[in-house]
């Protein structure tokens, strides 16, 4: 018979043992996101696949918020995370220090996630844009390349939270298998 685990038997890490442990080499961009509740999700997400750090570029919200705090539960404390204005001198400041600039996003030659090999890349920055409009008009010339999720039903889109964490993992998958 199956059972839950205990807090216990999940190995889970203080926050000042994370803050110190060797991260993914991944950073996660938040491109003008509206939700609160999508930010606090994206925290989240950074916390549970240990990446190295969250940006929150343009209208993004930002901690201390009781709106962010609802869905990141605790995780803006361990979560190293930087507020930028501009995404795209953002983007350039990657760049300059060697990340590959990924953005999720539908446009005419975005590859399929699943395609793409991310382990021969030494540091990735993913890139989530606007719950409506997307990515950012000015990363489309700045960014390595595209990719987008494949999805089989009426809807042609995910919330942005849960594509940064389809994106975050798949990612994390081609550093784990290699």
């Amino acid at each position: 018979m199956m059972r839950k685990l205990t807090i216990d038997e999940m190995g889970r890490v203080t926050p000042s043992e994370f803050k110190t442990q060797s991260k993914f080499p991944i950073v996660l961009v938040l491109d003008n996101i509206r939700s609160m509740h999508n930010v606090g999700a994206a925290f989240r997400t950074c916390d549970a696949f240990n990446i190295e750090k969250l940006y929150l570029c343009g209208i993004t919200a930002t901690p201390p918020n009781k709106e962010i705090a609802k869905t990141a539960l605790g995780s803006t404390e361990s979560v190293d995370w930087q507020y930028y204005e501009d995404v795209c001198k953002l983007a350039l400041e990657l760049k300059e220090d060697g990340y590959t600039l990924v953005l999720v996003e539908q446009i005419d030659s975005s590859l399929s996630l699943e395609t793409v090999d991310f382990s021969k890349y030494k540091k990735i920055a993913i890139f989530v844009g606007n719950e409506v409009f997307g990515i950012s008009d000015g990363l489309l010339n700045k960014a390595d390349f595209a990719v987008e999720i494949p999805q089989f039903g009426t809807k042609h889109s995910l919330n942005v939270s849960v594509a940064a964490g389809v994106a975050l993992w798949e990612t994390i998958k081609s550093f784990i298998n290699n």
